[in-house]
C-alpha cells in the first residue's frame, strides 16, 4: 500500500485537490489517502471547505508516498514563507512522486527542484508563475507535464486529467480508463494539448 499525501493549506483551490483525491479514491487496495498541512487542524479552501488535516510531522517516512500539491489564491503568499518552501522540499525528496495542480507547481519550483525540468501551470496565473520561478523549462501549451518523478497540470480540472495521466503510467491503460468509468470521467488523453493556453 501506498500513501497518497495531499498538502494542503489555507485558500487552497478546492477541485485541484479532490478532483485528483476522488479518482486516487477508486483505487483503495493501491492507495491510501492522507491530508496534511504544516502544523495540522483545520484547514480552509477559497470555496470554505473545511478539511480536518494531521501535521506533516506525522508523515511516516518509512512508508512509500506519493504528495499532491494543489493550487489557489493561498499559494501567493506561500512562494515566499521559507519554512514552509523548506518543509515542502524535505516533504518532495522523501516522496516516490511528486503531483501538482495549477499553481502548486510555483510552490514546487520555490524549493529548487524543479530547476531545469519542464513544468506546467495554470494559463491565467501563467505569467505570475513564470516571473517567480525563471529557471523553469515552463510549457504553456501543456494540459499536463511529466519530467522524471515530477507531474505539474495546468489548471483546476487538469489535475484530474494529469492524475489518470499519472495512472496510466504507473498502472497501465487498462486501469485509467477502469477508474475513468467507474467515476464517468472522460479523460483529456493529449497532455500536449491545453485549449485554455490560448487566451
Amino acid at each position: 500500500m501506498t500513501n497518497f499525501n495531499v498538502l494542503l493549506f489555507d485558500e487552497f483551490e478546492t477541485l485541484d485537490a479532490f478532483g485528483p483525491a476522488g479518482i486516487i479514491g477508486k483505487m483503495q487496495n493501491t492507495y491510501n489517502l492522507e491530508y496534511y498541512s504544516i502544523d495540522g487542524g483545520t484547514v480552509l479552501s477559497s470555496q470554505h471547505v473545511s478539511v480536518n488535516t494531521r501535521s506533516v510531522l506525522d508523515i511516516d517516512r518509512n512508508i512509500r508516498s506519493i504528495l499532491l500539491i494543489p493550487g489557489g489564491m493561498g499559494t501567493r503568499k506561500l512562494i515566499d514563507d521559507n519554512v514552509f518552501i523548506s518543509k515542502l522540499n524535505e516533504l518532495s525528496q522523501n516522496s516516490e512522486f511528486v503531483l501538482t495542480v495549477c499553481t502548486g507547481s510555483v510552490l514546487l519550483a520555490k524549493t529548487g527542484l524543479l530547476q531545469g525540468l519542464a513544468a506546467t501551470s495554470n494559463k491565467r496565473a501563467f505569467n505570475w508563475v513564470c516571473s517567480n520561478a525563471p529557471d523553469v523549462d515552463w510549457i504553456k501549451n501543456a494540459r499536463w507535464v511529466n519530467d522524471g518523478k515530477y507531474y505539474t497540470s495546468s489548471g483546476v480540472t487538469a489535475g484530474m486529467d494529469m492524475t489518470v495521466g499519472f495512472i496510466c503510467d504507473i498502472h497501465g491503460d487498462k486501469i485509467a480508463l477502469d477508474v475513468c468509468d467507474c467515476v464517468e470521467y472522460i479523460w483529456c488523453r493529449d497532455k500536449n494539448n491545453d485549449p485554455f493556453a490560448v487566451q
